[in-house]
């Protein structure tokens, strides 16, 4: 209740509705996701309040999944990986010329998933708060490890890929003065590097820059075909065919959100198969040709997904996507660390922070409703002059920071490197993960072999250490064998099928 007595201030709603009209107006365009925006955003907050920081933060994050659909449905261009799925019926509804259905589907499905999984944010964070404050030394970085490795396998098309961006943050990390030595690391002679590279620098370079540079690169002159779009509406039968779906969407985006690695691509996956199995009747026979069950199911475990994700990273300091890891750079930049005792020290913030997310859900579905058609029109945004401006924005927060050049020669090699990854295949999520938890987990092991006398075995001793690691390695060792089951499985079709 404090919390929403906080969130309901007249300035803190009006953060609120400009991070949601901000996020979804991003949602929107393709390319530019959440992650992009809030990182866009940080050197702008600096003198912001912590708590009306994070209500808008919190509404980008919300309103670029709510926007996500819309791209999706009226160009099948998902701009997130987590929409992907929604393209595949919702396209196929608006060829049809049921775009408005498929948009306001989407749009009351998220309301729904969004408020039932804030619910559950509530009821879950101070369970796992009461959990977290037994961790020890080695505990934490056991999550440390937990987290790189169950990143790095799952947001990647393969665990090396993962691991060679891993790598890329934590060699960032190391950058500056180490705190218990005070030896110079990788400062290359210059002075500006001794405090390190800033995690906002790192956040805006490798994000934004990036994917403004790599979708720059890949720009066509012609004007994308948008469907046209009436006002968003359900009818009877739509709201008889999608309630369910609604339900079942949250039930498996929420759980997959609060899981390390687990990101909302699993769990919208999942509810389209799902949907598609329990199909009956007409919307058995409309699967591939556009049924809303499609849209409602995948949509809901997509936005449950991201209430989540907010549970393990307000509760351990674990951010299990890019966009928490964004915000968890955002905490960072005001002097707050994530974890356990964020509920003790700082608890008018973080409850603000959950209040304004039902708030935040209410201004959405007043905004997508009606406004839906307007969305439609900002996907007629030129490119060039939309990407120039994202380089103009980023390279002026950045040097806004401390006015200083070497801040801006660091931004545009970290941007040409988001760039290269993303040329390569390689994901940016790991590498802005561990550039943030890198630190932490070098620090916690220090204190864990100190604690031990430098005996190794301190690490495997504690029970909840040990159930991590063990977790860690069946995040990297399941994809492993999964190809090579995949390999032996065509090896014996090959070898049954040869002619004698």
């Amino acid at each position: 209740m404090d919390g929403f007595a906080a969130a309901l201030t007249p300035i803190n709603l009006l953060y609120a509705l400009i991070g949601v009209t901000l996020g979804t107006l991003v949602g929107v365009l393709p390319g530019i996701g959440p992650a992009m925006t809030v990182a866009l955003l940080l050197p702008v907050t600096f003198t912001v309040p912590p708590a009306s920081a994070f209500i808008m933060f919190a509404g980008i994050y919300y309103g670029g999944m709510y926007g996500g659909s819309t791209t999706s449905i009226l160009l099948n261009t998902p701009g997130e990986s987590s929409s992907m799925i929604t393209a595949l019926e919702g396209n196929k509804m608006a060829r049809r010329g049921r775009a408005a259905q498929a948009l306001a589907t989407a749009a009351i499905g998220s309301f729904v998933a969004g408020t039932i999984a804030t619910a559950l944010l509530v009821v879950a964070a101070p369970a796992v708060v009461a959990f977290a404050i037994m961790f020890g030394p080695e505990d934490y970085f056991a999550l440390a490890i937990l987290a790189f490795t169950a990143v790095s396998s799952v947001l990647s098309r393969s665990v090396v890929r993962g691991l060679a961006s891993l790598s890329f943050g934590l060699v960032i990390g190391l950058v500056g003065i180490d705190q218990q030595t005070g030896q110079q690391r990788l400062t290359l002679g210059i002075p500006q590097l001794l405090d390190g590279i800033d995690v906002v620098i790192v956040a805006v370079g490798l994000f934004a820059l990036g994917e403004a540079l790599y979708v720059a690169s890949r720009l066509r002159h012609a004007t994308p075909e948008v469907i046209p779009v009436g006002r968003a509406y359900l009818g009877r039968a739509d709201w008889a065919r999608s309630w369910k779906p609604w339900l079942r969407g949250t039930a498996l985006g929420f759980p997959f959100g609060a899981l390390p690695g687990g990101g909302a691509e699993i769990p919208t996956f999942l509810s389209y198969a799902a949907e598609k199995k329990l199909a009956r009747g007409v919307a058995r026979a409309e699967y591939g040709k556009g049924a809303i069950e499609g849209v409602a199911g995948p949509e809901a475990a997509n936005n449950a997904s991201a209430a989540g994700t907010l549970v393990p990273l307000l509760t351990l300091g674990l951010p299990t996507s890019a966009t928490a890891a964004i915000l968890l750079a955002a905490f960072q930049q005001y002097g707050l660390q994530p974890g356990p005792q964020l509920f003790d020290h700082n608890p008018a913030l973080v409850w603000a922070m959950i209040a304004s997310l039902f708030i935040g859900n209410t201004m959405l579905l007043v905004l997508n409703l009606p406004l839906a058609p307007l969305w439609a029109k900002v996907l007629h945004v030129p490119r060039p002059y939309l990407y120039a401006g994202i380089v103009m924005f980023a390279a002026l927060g950045v040097y806004a920071l401390n006015a200083s050049w070497v801040d801006l020669v660091v931004l545009f090699v970290l941007g040409l490197l988001g760039y290269a990854m993303r040329r390569f295949g390689l994901p940016v999520a790991p590498a802005v993960i561990g550039m943030i938890l890198g630190p932490m987990a070098e620090v916690q092991l220090r204190r864990a072999l100190a604690i031990g006398a430098g005996d190794a075995a301190v690490l495997v001793r504690s029970p909840i250490a040990l159930t991590l690691l063990v977790l860690s390695a069946l995040a990297l060792l399941t994809p492993l064998f999964r190809k090579l089951m995949a390999r032996r499985r065509g090896e014996s079709v090959t070898a049954g099928t040869r002619p004698e």
